[in-house]
């Protein structure tokens, strides 16, 4: 019996010390940091904080109760614990800009760990320092040379055709299912040569659903799990693209081997790079493709299903490129240019929709900014979509507008849908094309309706709980 009370002594000190020390790790900044300067705000419960309170799901264009009521409470910056950490929160303009300008200098990229469990350790999203810089060189590049290029804005055209085509005899369709399955044939296709009939096409999208499903998970690392089966999933994407990178050097000594000008063809040439960085850059290259681009694509459709004279001002925009070209003639460069409607629209869901809401950043050291101060260590999340639905940056703020853009810069602090600094998304750009020419033949032949409930919802990643439900009817 002795023997069995020490050890439950021991279990009940080691459970106690534990509790503890949560405690502790919960509540010592706010007694080791008690700098008057430190923005004012709560802690809300140990471990947890206030992050279930902060990710509560709720209409992707509106702020959410969360932020609502803690700016209403203690001004556009608080303080808080959110994702196991003391964190500063700002919904303010100038101070999201400060954080977003001063990457690798004050503030650094901050996603928690378990992200990195499933993106890897050279993902360019989560990289920091010489390592990212390298990466987003790589990625400017490519974007650079491609964006442009005929086969690549035929692919897309190919593509959305194909896609349109398919919708012939159809009542209605699961748009966010569609907008997946195009942008994800064309990044595929862009990045790795692959069309939607090759075999390893079918592999890699099994494994990338797999993929995604994990990434927004709870990561609970056991057996059975989505956090666990993104893992694995994740690592026989890289076994695939190892064989492929592979397959291309071996045919790269083939004097008649057709040569490609997709991203791996360019990839294999960069020597900056290593072979477990070209893989993670194919993989950021994937997942930024297809879960962004789609979601940029969803929200366009859905604010112009509610906006009639949106969608009249687009279909005559597209009516008059089109007629201006031969009848099966592709889109160009110059084309994509012309669409001068079609960005204010585009910039205008970027706006008002928030794909992302707020990025991960880290102090790295005791940061002064107007009459605030961010200790060290702390977690730091400037909130994009603050500023997008801010009605003393925007007038109408929390309505769909695209023609504020016709005086509006989008160039500014006011407007950071892909983030900002050195960080900003390389891709970007490519995004916009691929929606652009989507919509060029999406308005020429289908009017739709979405169902009077749905709409995009935060949680934190943007969604459409069904699915975005169109019901169709095709353009006389």
């Amino acid at each position: 019996m002795a023997g069995a009370d020490f050890w439950l002594i021991v279990i009940l000190v080691g459970f106690l010390g534990s509790v503890l020390g949560v405690i502790l790790n919960h509540f010592l900044p706010l007694v080791l940091r008690a700098s008057k300067l430190v923005p004012k705000g709560s802690f809300g419960w140990p471990l947890v904080g206030e992050t279930l309170g902060f990710l509560k799901p709720h209409s992707s264009n509106s702020l959410g109760n969360f932020l609502q009521d803690h700016c209403s409470r203690y001004g556009k910056v608080f303080k808080s614990h959110l994702f196991l950490s003391p964190t500063v929160v700002s919904c303010d303009e100038e101070l999201n800009y400060f954080i977003l300008q001063n990457e690798g200098k004050l503030f650094e990229c901050s996603y928690p760990k378990p992200i990195h469990g499933i993106l890897g350790q050279s993902s360019m999203l989560v990289a920091a320092g010489e390592t990212h810089r390298r990466l987003r060189n790589v990625a400017l590049s490519l974007v650079s040379i491609t964006k442009s290029k005929p086969e690549f804005l035929n692919d897309i055209e190919i593509t959305a055709i194909r896609i349109l085509h398919s919708w012939k005899d159809k009542r209605h369709v699961v748009f966010s299912e569609e907008a997946r399955k195009f942008t994800f044939n064309v990044i595929v296709k862009q990045v790795l040569g692959l069309t939607p009939e090759d075999s390893k096409t079918t592999t890699i999208l099994e494994d990338f659903l797999t993929f995604m499903r994990g990434l927004i998970s709870l990561p609970l690392y056991i057996p059975g799990t989505p956090y666990a089966r993104a893992v694995k999933a994740r690592n026989r994407i890289s076994s695939t693209v190892k064989a492929i990178i592979e397959e291309r050097r071996t045919s790269s000594y083939d004097e008649n081997s057709r040569k490609r000008s997709d991203f791996l063809e360019i990839l294999l040439s960069v020597d900056t790079l290593s072979e477990d960085e070209k893989v993670s850059f194919v993989l950021d290259s994937l997942l930024g493709g297809y879960e962004t681009t789609s979601l940029l694509m969803a929200l366009v459709v859905y604010f112009l299903a509610h906006s009639p004279s949106a969608l009249q001002q687009l279909k005559v925009e597209h009516e008059s490129i089109r007629s201006m070209k031969q009848k099966d003639e592709y889109l160009n460069w110059e084309d994509y240019r012309k669409m001068e409607f079609t960005h204010k629209v585009i910039n205008e869901a970027l706006r008002f929709g928030n794909i992302v809401k707020f990025v991960h950043r880290k102090a790295l050291k005791d940061v002064r900014f107007r009459d605030y101060q961010i200790p060290s260590g702390w977690k730091v999340l400037p909130i994009l979509s603050a500023i997008h639905l801010d009605p003393s940056l925007h007038s109408n703020a929390l309505k769909f507008h695209p023609w504020r853009w016709e005086s509006q810069d989008q160039v500014s602090k006011r407007f950071s849908p892909f983030g900002g600094g050195s960080r900003c998304c390389p891709g970007s750009e490519l995004a916009k094309l691929e929606v652009a020419f989507f919509l060029h033949h999406l308005v020429q032949n289908f009017r739709w309706r979405t169902e009077d409930d749905e709409q995009p919802r935060a949680y934190p990643y943007v969604e459409f709980q069904k699915g975005l439900v169109l019901y169709l009817e095709s353009c006389p």
